[in-house]
């Protein structure tokens, strides 16, 4: 637990966050990035094959 407390201290926490402006849209990057890890886990999730798929092929 020691660890987790001092990666903390790589962090600057007192400056303000930096935000993504895009018309009316206004996002932080922290969330951006979030999103995107998201929509990528979804992506990976429509496309990797389903595991046991084969075994269950075998059996029928």
């Amino acid at each position: 637990m020691a660890f987790l407390w001092s990666l903390a201290a790589f962090i600057p926490l007192d400056n303000y966050g930096h935000y993504i402006h895009w018309g009316v849209i206004n996002i932080s990057v922290a969330n951006f990035i979030v999103v995107v890890l998201m929509i990528m886990t979804f992506v990976a999730a429509l496309l990797l094959p389903f595991p046991g798929r084969n075994r269950r092929k075998g059996n029928q």
